[in-house]
């Protein structure tokens, strides 16, 4: 099930946003077939390894040259390929794009770095936190006055990684229902969570958004878009930016009763009055519980919600309704998202052990006995006993 069912994906294994990326396409319904290393084989599956979900796997030595051609024949009827290396490196493992392509004319070759194919950096290494630093993104994230706070790995390895590979190759698909070709896409963590910063890359133009981190309506900056501790030093979420909803906000709070004479509150859109009216905020939420909090707040169009952890998330009444979160195999997990109407995707299976299918693989891929015999004996493939 899933709207990409039928499309069949060759991983290349990697780390990071390669795997993201895929475990999408797999959540879907696509077919996703993962090469992984033969040095891999025998290791235990990695059930709690949630980005390698709805894989099928083959241990490939892609030092033997028949473990080179085994992948390729794997390509001749793909749809897609997924690599997560440096530039040049599938080349030189006689993987490349023109060599895939030469071969299947109709395959999509998704390459995933951090730089990009071409440029001053693309040789060198690097991780999130340095893809985002080039981008401008990791600049503006973090309190005023204080050093850049990196937002999880977020922003680069998935939303500007994966996510960004997985619309490209849905709109590579698509382009090829007219076409009939594939074609090679470079999709770079830099451009990637650069192009995530469009909104305030356009404030910035217009004036409305200052260089200094921690002073902006959506950064911290802004008393009524923030987080608060609460007394029992839980935390909740205010995001009161429309007058209406700020109306709200100073009424359920209190935060009204605080002014010199009704009605005498600074404008809400009033930037010097930011840091005293969140130091007033501040103090109100200490005045009560998060689950205190939450009767006075949850439900009304003050644009509120508590702070949960992971755990807590997972129980919540409105994400239990929705099945936002599923257990499998004793671990807990988002499900696969969107929804759709008709091709509504399952839970794809958990990770399995490297190598696990290396010979369903290979008879699915119409290798003959004498074939897997020969690669098996020859380390070029390895199935794990």
């Amino acid at each position: 099930m899933g709207p990409l069912n039928g499309v069949k994906v060759i991983e290349l294994q990697g780390i990071g946003p390669g795997p993201y990326c895929c475990m999408m396409l797999a959540d879907m319904g696509a077919e996703v077939i993962r090469i992984d290393r033969a040095t891999a084989a025998g290791r235990r599956a990695p059930l709690a390894d949630i980005l390698a979900r709805g894989r099928r796997s083959i241990a490939v030595d892609l030092k033997h040259p028949d473990g080179v051609e085994t992948v390729l024949r794997l390509v001749d009827d793909a749809d897609v390929l997924v690599e997560g290396f440096r530039p040049g490196v599938t080349e030189r493992l006689g993987l490349g794009p023109e060599v895939c392509l030469q071969r299947n004319e109709r395959l999509i070759y998704g390459r995933m770095t951090g730089w990009g194919q071409t440029g001053e950096m693309a040789p060198v290494a690097g991780h999130d936190i340095n893809y985002i630093s080039l981008s401008g993104a990791l600049h503006a994230i973090g309190n005023a006055g204080e050093r850049p706070v990196p937002p999880l790995n977020l922003v680069g390895d998935f939303g500007g990684g994966g996510m960004l590979l997985a619309f490209g190759i849905a709109a590579a698909l698509h382009e090829r229902n007219q076409s009939g070709k594939g074609q090679v896409i470079d999709a770079a963590m830099t451009e990637g969570s650069a192009l995530l910063m469009n909104a305030v890359f356009g404030s910035m133009n217009s004036g409305g958004w200052s260089p200094e981190r921690g002073t902006n309506l959506l950064d911290g900056g802004a008393h009524f878009y923030n987080t608060y501790e609460t007394r029992d030093g839980k935390f909740i979420s205010v995001g009161s930016i429309e007058p209406q909803f700020y109306a709200l906000l100073l009424e359920k709070s209190g935060l009204a009763d605080s002014a010199p004479q009704p009605g005498e509150l600074p404008e809400q859109m009033s930037r010097p009055d930011w840091p005293g009216m969140k130091e007033k905020l501040r103090e109100i939420f200490l005045t009560k519980s998060r689950d205190e909090w939450d009767e006075v707040m949850l439900g009304t169009d003050i644009c509120y919600a508590p702070v949960l952890s992971f755990e807590e998330a997972r129980n919540h009444p409105h994400n239990v309704t929705r099945g936002s979160f599923v257990e499998q195999d004793g671990i807990y997990q988002a499900a696969p998202a969107p929804r759709f109407s008709r091709t509504e995707p399952t839970l794809p299976a958990s990770a399995v052990a490297p190598g696990a299918q290396s010979i369903e693989v290979l008879k699915n891929a119409a290798f003959s006995d004498e074939e897997i015999a020969a690669l098996t004996a020859s380390g070029a493939v390895v199935q794990p006993d």
